[in-house]
Protein backbone atom coordinates (compact mmCIF):
# COMPACT_ATOMS: atom_id res chain seq x y z
CA UNK A 1 0.00 0.00 0.00
CA UNK A 2 1.63 3.08 -0.93
CA UNK A 3 1.20 5.77 1.61
CA UNK A 4 1.37 9.70 1.85
CA UNK A 5 2.65 11.49 4.49
CA UNK A 6 1.34 15.35 4.94
CA UNK A 7 4.71 17.77 5.42
CA UNK A 8 4.77 18.84 9.06
CA UNK A 9 5.06 22.80 7.42
CA UNK A 10 1.81 22.37 5.98
CA UNK A 11 0.63 22.54 9.80
CA UNK A 12 2.24 25.65 10.97
CA UNK A 13 0.52 28.71 11.94
CA UNK A 14 -3.27 27.49 12.41
CA UNK A 15 -5.18 29.60 14.15
CA UNK A 16 -6.51 28.34 17.68
CA UNK A 17 -4.67 24.90 17.44
CA UNK A 18 -1.38 25.24 20.41
CA UNK A 19 -2.02 21.16 20.47
CA UNK A 20 1.35 18.99 20.51
CA UNK A 21 1.29 16.14 18.36
CA UNK A 22 1.50 12.02 19.43
CA UNK A 23 1.74 9.75 17.01
CA UNK A 24 1.07 5.69 16.34
CA UNK A 25 2.30 3.40 13.87
CA UNK A 26 -0.04 0.20 13.53
CA UNK A 27 -0.11 -2.19 10.47
CA UNK A 28 -2.28 -2.30 7.51
CA UNK A 29 -3.46 -5.69 6.54
CA UNK A 30 -0.55 -6.17 4.21
CA UNK A 31 2.15 -5.09 6.81
CA UNK A 32 2.26 -1.14 5.43
CA UNK A 33 3.19 0.67 8.98
CA UNK A 34 0.39 3.37 8.93
CA UNK A 35 1.20 6.58 10.94
CA UNK A 36 -1.90 7.60 13.43
CA UNK A 37 -1.99 11.64 15.18
CA UNK A 38 -4.02 12.22 18.00
CA UNK A 39 -4.02 14.91 20.28
CA UNK A 40 -3.37 14.61 24.07
CA UNK A 41 -4.49 17.36 26.24
CA UNK A 42 -5.44 18.09 29.68
CA UNK A 43 -5.00 16.29 33.08
CA UNK A 44 -3.91 11.97 32.61
CA UNK A 45 -5.81 11.11 35.77
CA UNK A 46 -9.24 13.12 34.58
CA UNK A 47 -12.21 10.97 33.14
CA UNK A 48 -10.91 10.26 29.35
CA UNK A 49 -12.74 11.70 26.70
CA UNK A 50 -12.46 9.94 23.46
CA UNK A 51 -13.20 12.95 20.48
CA UNK A 52 -13.77 11.59 16.80
CA UNK A 53 -14.34 13.77 14.02
CA UNK A 54 -15.79 12.81 10.47
CA UNK A 55 -15.31 13.82 6.65
CA UNK A 56 -13.41 15.41 5.38
CA UNK A 57 -12.51 17.20 9.03
CA UNK A 58 -9.85 16.45 11.31
CA UNK A 59 -8.76 17.02 14.86
CA UNK A 60 -8.78 20.99 14.45
CA UNK A 61 -12.86 20.39 14.71
CA UNK A 62 -12.16 19.87 18.31
CA UNK A 63 -9.98 23.16 18.47
CA UNK A 64 -12.72 25.03 21.15
CA UNK A 65 -14.09 22.10 22.84
CA UNK A 66 -11.33 21.06 24.41
CA UNK A 67 -10.71 23.62 26.73
CA UNK A 68 -13.78 23.46 27.60
CA UNK A 69 -13.44 19.91 28.54
CA UNK A 70 -10.22 19.66 30.00
CA UNK A 71 -10.98 23.13 32.52
CA UNK A 72 -13.48 20.75 33.96
CA UNK A 73 -10.96 18.10 34.30
CA UNK A 74 -11.00 15.91 31.49
CA UNK A 75 -8.67 14.46 29.91
CA UNK A 76 -9.23 14.41 26.25
CA UNK A 77 -7.92 12.25 23.44
CA UNK A 78 -8.56 13.22 19.46
CA UNK A 79 -6.99 11.03 16.63
CA UNK A 80 -7.08 12.17 13.20
CA UNK A 81 -8.91 9.07 11.14
CA UNK A 82 -6.21 7.46 8.66
CA UNK A 83 -6.23 9.98 5.28
CA UNK A 84 -7.27 13.30 7.66
CA UNK A 85 -5.33 15.76 9.25
CA UNK A 86 -1.83 14.88 10.53
CA UNK A 87 -2.36 11.10 10.08
CA UNK A 88 -0.95 9.24 7.14
CA UNK A 89 -3.15 9.10 3.81
CA UNK A 90 -3.34 5.73 1.70
CA UNK A 91 -2.83 6.75 -1.98
CA UNK A 92 -5.69 5.16 -3.73
CA UNK A 93 -9.23 5.52 -3.31
CA UNK A 94 -10.00 1.92 -3.13
CA UNK A 95 -7.34 1.57 0.15
CA UNK A 96 -10.40 3.10 1.89
CA UNK A 97 -13.23 1.30 3.12
CA UNK A 98 -15.57 1.24 6.53
CA UNK A 99 -14.35 -1.78 7.98
CA UNK A 100 -10.79 -1.12 7.25
CA UNK A 101 -11.20 2.35 9.36
CA UNK A 102 -12.83 0.40 11.88
CA UNK A 103 -9.83 -1.90 12.14
CA UNK A 104 -6.93 0.85 11.81
CA UNK A 105 -8.20 2.55 14.57
CA UNK A 106 -9.04 -0.39 16.50
CA UNK A 107 -5.42 -1.43 16.24
CA UNK A 108 -4.73 1.90 17.63
CA UNK A 109 -6.76 2.02 20.51
CA UNK A 110 -5.48 -0.86 21.53
CA UNK A 111 -1.48 0.12 20.91
CA UNK A 112 -2.16 3.43 23.06
CA UNK A 113 -4.31 0.92 25.54
CA UNK A 114 -7.00 3.49 26.15
CA UNK A 115 -9.56 2.36 28.68
CA UNK A 116 -12.55 3.82 30.90
CA UNK A 117 -13.28 6.17 28.05
CA UNK A 118 -16.17 8.23 27.56
CA UNK A 119 -16.86 8.56 23.79
CA UNK A 120 -17.68 11.57 21.45
CA UNK A 121 -18.61 10.86 18.14
CA UNK A 122 -19.66 13.16 15.27
CA UNK A 123 -20.63 12.18 10.98
CA UNK A 124 -17.73 9.48 10.54
CA UNK A 125 -16.10 9.97 14.03
CA UNK A 126 -19.63 8.06 14.64
CA UNK A 127 -19.60 5.10 12.24
CA UNK A 128 -16.33 4.45 12.95
CA UNK A 129 -16.34 4.94 16.77
CA UNK A 130 -19.50 3.33 17.29
CA UNK A 131 -17.95 0.13 15.73
CA UNK A 132 -14.90 0.54 18.45
CA UNK A 133 -17.29 0.22 21.17
CA UNK A 134 -18.69 -2.82 19.93
CA UNK A 135 -15.32 -4.43 19.48
CA UNK A 136 -13.84 -3.16 22.25
CA UNK A 137 -16.34 -2.74 24.77
CA UNK A 138 -14.45 -3.36 28.19
CA UNK A 139 -12.67 0.05 27.26
CA UNK A 140 -15.86 2.27 27.14
CA UNK A 141 -17.86 3.63 30.14
CA UNK A 142 -19.98 5.87 28.31
CA UNK A 143 -20.95 7.18 24.63
CA UNK A 144 -22.27 10.60 23.75
CA UNK A 145 -22.89 10.86 19.96
CA UNK A 146 -24.16 13.58 17.78
CA UNK A 147 -25.08 14.40 14.20
CA UNK A 148 -24.37 10.83 13.11
CA UNK A 149 -25.41 7.51 12.66
CA UNK A 150 -25.15 3.80 12.61
CA UNK A 151 -26.58 2.54 9.25
CA UNK A 152 -28.10 -0.28 8.41
CA UNK A 153 -30.72 -0.72 5.51
CA UNK A 154 -31.74 -3.78 4.36
CA UNK A 155 -34.67 -3.33 3.25
CA UNK A 156 -34.24 -0.48 0.56
CA UNK A 157 -36.49 -1.10 -2.04
CA UNK A 158 -35.33 -2.37 -5.35
CA UNK A 159 -36.14 0.03 -7.38
CA UNK A 160 -34.29 2.62 -5.56
CA UNK A 161 -30.95 0.44 -5.08
CA UNK A 162 -31.31 0.00 -9.27
CA UNK A 163 -31.44 4.42 -9.54
CA UNK A 164 -28.79 4.78 -7.10
CA UNK A 165 -26.33 2.42 -8.57
CA UNK A 166 -27.17 3.58 -12.31
CA UNK A 167 -26.82 7.13 -11.00
CA UNK A 168 -23.58 6.83 -9.14
CA UNK A 169 -22.20 4.83 -11.95
CA UNK A 170 -23.57 6.69 -15.20
CA UNK A 171 -24.88 9.60 -14.54
CA UNK A 172 -22.50 13.68 -14.97
CA UNK A 173 -20.83 14.41 -12.52
CA UNK A 174 -23.24 17.00 -9.72
CA UNK A 175 -21.65 20.18 -9.46
CA UNK A 176 -21.72 21.99 -6.60
CA UNK A 177 -25.20 23.97 -6.44
CA UNK A 178 -26.29 20.43 -7.27
CA UNK A 179 -25.05 18.41 -4.48
CA UNK A 180 -25.94 21.11 -1.74
CA UNK A 181 -29.69 21.35 -3.23
CA UNK A 182 -29.74 17.88 -2.67
CA UNK A 183 -28.38 17.30 0.93
CA UNK A 184 -30.56 19.92 1.91
CA UNK A 185 -33.77 18.59 0.62
CA UNK A 186 -32.90 14.84 2.81
CA UNK A 187 -35.95 15.37 4.87
CA UNK A 188 -38.30 15.92 2.06
CA UNK A 189 -40.03 13.36 -0.71
CA UNK A 190 -37.76 10.76 -2.29
CA UNK A 191 -35.84 8.15 -0.86
CA UNK A 192 -32.76 9.69 1.59
CA UNK A 193 -30.10 7.31 -0.17
CA UNK A 194 -31.16 9.02 -3.56
CA UNK A 195 -30.03 12.50 -2.53
CA UNK A 196 -26.97 11.46 -0.35
CA UNK A 197 -26.24 9.59 -3.33
CA UNK A 198 -25.36 13.20 -4.78
CA UNK A 199 -22.74 13.61 -1.84
CA UNK A 200 -21.19 10.49 -2.58
CA UNK A 201 -20.81 10.54 -6.06
CA UNK A 202 -19.63 14.46 -6.14
CA UNK A 203 -17.18 13.48 -3.88
CA UNK A 204 -16.03 10.47 -5.98
CA UNK A 205 -15.41 12.16 -8.79
CA UNK A 206 -14.71 15.73 -7.95
CA UNK A 207 -10.33 15.32 -7.93
CA UNK A 208 -9.29 18.35 -6.23
CA UNK A 209 -12.53 18.39 -3.45
CA UNK A 210 -12.24 22.01 -2.36
CA UNK A 211 -12.65 21.15 1.79
CA UNK A 212 -11.74 24.49 3.20
CA UNK A 213 -13.66 26.29 0.57
CA UNK A 214 -16.35 23.99 1.37
CA UNK A 215 -16.02 24.62 5.19
CA UNK A 216 -15.37 28.21 5.32
CA UNK A 217 -18.89 29.07 3.09
CA UNK A 218 -20.91 26.54 5.92
CA UNK A 219 -19.25 27.96 9.22
CA UNK A 220 -17.83 31.48 8.43
CA UNK A 221 -19.53 32.24 5.24
CA UNK A 222 -18.29 35.61 4.27
CA UNK A 223 -21.43 38.61 3.09
CA UNK A 224 -23.26 38.15 -0.06
CA UNK A 225 -21.31 39.93 -2.48
CA UNK A 226 -17.81 38.33 -1.39
CA UNK A 227 -19.94 34.81 -1.88
CA UNK A 228 -21.19 35.20 -4.85
CA UNK A 229 -17.35 36.40 -6.42
CA UNK A 230 -16.06 32.92 -4.49
CA UNK A 231 -18.58 30.33 -6.11
CA UNK A 232 -17.62 32.44 -9.25
CA UNK A 233 -14.10 31.72 -8.80
CA UNK A 234 -14.62 27.95 -7.66
CA UNK A 235 -16.76 27.27 -10.85
CA UNK A 236 -13.84 29.02 -12.90
CA UNK A 237 -11.44 26.17 -11.70
CA UNK A 238 -10.05 27.82 -8.20
CA UNK A 239 -10.48 25.07 -5.40
CA UNK A 240 -9.72 27.84 -2.59
CA UNK A 241 -10.50 31.21 -3.72
CA UNK A 242 -9.54 33.93 -1.03
CA UNK A 243 -9.26 31.65 1.59
CA UNK A 244 -9.81 32.19 5.15
CA UNK A 245 -7.91 31.10 8.20
CA UNK A 246 -10.49 28.66 8.35
CA UNK A 247 -10.40 27.38 4.71
CA UNK A 248 -6.29 27.22 5.25
CA UNK A 249 -6.84 24.77 8.68
CA UNK A 250 -9.06 22.52 6.69
CA UNK A 251 -6.65 22.76 3.16
CA UNK A 252 -4.18 22.35 5.63
CA UNK A 253 -3.64 18.11 5.57
CA UNK A 254 -3.87 18.14 1.90
CA UNK A 255 -1.28 19.65 -0.13
CA UNK A 256 -2.40 18.33 -3.70
CA UNK A 257 -5.19 16.20 -4.78
CA UNK A 258 -3.21 12.97 -3.94
CA UNK A 259 -3.82 13.59 -0.57
CA UNK A 260 -7.68 13.69 -0.77
CA UNK A 261 -8.55 10.12 -1.82
CA UNK A 262 -9.69 9.57 2.34
CA UNK A 263 -12.54 12.42 1.85
CA UNK A 264 -13.19 11.34 -1.70
CA UNK A 265 -13.80 8.06 -0.72
CA UNK A 266 -15.37 7.77 2.80
CA UNK A 267 -18.95 8.93 1.84
CA UNK A 268 -19.14 6.11 -0.82
CA UNK A 269 -18.48 3.59 2.08
CA UNK A 270 -21.51 4.83 3.53
CA UNK A 271 -23.43 1.62 3.86
CA UNK A 272 -27.28 3.23 2.79
CA UNK A 273 -28.16 0.97 0.20
CA UNK A 274 -28.72 -3.46 1.05
CA UNK A 275 -25.57 -3.98 -1.34
CA UNK A 276 -23.10 -2.58 1.33
CA UNK A 277 -19.85 -4.66 1.84
CA UNK A 278 -20.40 -3.36 5.77
CA UNK A 279 -24.06 -4.98 5.86
CA UNK A 280 -23.70 -7.78 7.81
CA UNK A 281 -21.24 -6.16 10.36
CA UNK A 282 -23.53 -3.28 11.06
CA UNK A 283 -26.21 -5.76 11.47
CA UNK A 284 -24.38 -7.21 14.34
CA UNK A 285 -22.91 -3.86 15.86
CA UNK A 286 -27.03 -2.88 16.17
CA UNK A 287 -27.68 -6.68 17.89
CA UNK A 288 -25.02 -5.66 20.27
CA UNK A 289 -26.00 -1.89 21.16
CA UNK A 290 -29.86 -3.45 21.74
CA UNK A 291 -28.54 -4.59 24.64
CA UNK A 292 -25.91 -2.05 25.37
CA UNK A 293 -26.40 -0.78 28.83
CA UNK A 294 -23.65 1.82 29.99
CA UNK A 295 -25.23 5.36 29.44
CA UNK A 296 -25.63 6.08 25.84
CA UNK A 297 -26.52 10.25 25.36
CA UNK A 298 -27.83 11.37 22.23
CA UNK A 299 -26.85 15.37 21.55
CA UNK A 300 -28.12 16.12 17.87
CA UNK A 301 -28.58 19.17 16.53
CA UNK A 302 -31.89 21.31 15.61
CA UNK A 303 -30.57 22.41 12.07
CA UNK A 304 -28.81 19.63 10.70
CA UNK A 305 -30.93 18.53 7.46
CA UNK A 306 -28.66 15.39 6.77
CA UNK A 307 -28.82 13.62 10.38
CA UNK A 308 -32.22 15.30 12.22
CA UNK A 309 -33.94 12.76 13.57
CA UNK A 310 -31.51 10.27 13.84
CA UNK A 311 -31.11 10.09 17.38
CA UNK A 312 -34.72 8.38 17.30
CA UNK A 313 -33.83 5.27 16.58
CA UNK A 314 -31.04 4.95 19.14
CA UNK A 315 -33.48 5.95 21.90
CA UNK A 316 -35.81 3.08 20.77
CA UNK A 317 -33.32 0.43 20.62
CA UNK A 318 -30.19 0.99 23.08
CA UNK A 319 -31.26 0.28 26.93
CA UNK A 320 -28.65 2.50 27.89
CA UNK A 321 -30.28 5.49 26.29
CA UNK A 322 -33.35 5.56 29.02
CA UNK A 323 -33.84 8.04 31.80
CA UNK A 324 -31.05 9.98 30.24
CA UNK A 325 -31.09 13.78 29.96
CA UNK A 326 -31.00 13.85 25.67
CA UNK A 327 -29.95 17.28 24.71
CA UNK A 328 -31.22 19.51 21.47
CA UNK A 329 -27.72 21.42 20.41
CA UNK A 330 -29.23 24.57 19.28
CA UNK A 331 -28.19 26.33 16.06
CA UNK A 332 -25.25 23.47 16.29
CA UNK A 333 -25.64 22.72 12.32
CA UNK A 334 -23.93 19.85 11.02
CA UNK A 335 -20.08 20.46 12.93
CA UNK A 336 -21.55 21.10 16.28
CA UNK A 337 -18.17 21.21 17.32
CA UNK A 338 -17.38 24.70 15.32
CA UNK A 339 -20.93 26.18 15.92
CA UNK A 340 -21.66 25.50 19.80
CA UNK A 341 -18.78 23.61 21.18
CA UNK A 342 -19.86 25.28 24.92
CA UNK A 343 -22.74 23.30 24.53
CA UNK A 344 -20.74 19.97 23.19
CA UNK A 345 -18.83 20.37 26.13
CA UNK A 346 -21.15 20.51 28.65
CA UNK A 347 -23.05 18.08 27.07
CA UNK A 348 -19.94 15.53 27.84
CA UNK A 349 -19.13 16.93 31.24
CA UNK A 350 -22.55 16.72 32.63
CA UNK A 351 -23.09 12.90 31.96
CA UNK A 352 -19.97 11.94 33.17
CA UNK A 353 -20.25 13.88 36.73
CA UNK A 354 -24.03 12.64 36.66
CA UNK A 355 -23.08 9.13 36.46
Amino acid sequence: MKILRTPDECFEGLKDYPFEPHYTTVQTEDGTNLRIHHLDEGPKDGPLVLCMHGQPVWSYLYRHVIPHLTAAGMHVVAPDLVGYGKSDKPAHRDDYSYERQVEWMGKWLAANNITGITFFGQDWGGLVGLRLVVNHSERFDRVVISNTGLPYNPDVPEDVVKAVEDFRANKPTPNLMEMQKALSGMGSDGHPAQKFAYWQKWCWETEDLPIGFLMSMMLDPPAKPMQLVKFLLNKAGVTSPLPTALAKAYDAPFPDPSYKMGPRAMPSQVPTLPTSPSLDAQRQAWEFYESFNKPFLCAFADDDPVTRGGEAQFKAKVPGTKGLPHTTIKGGGHFVQENAPEQVAAVIVDLIQST
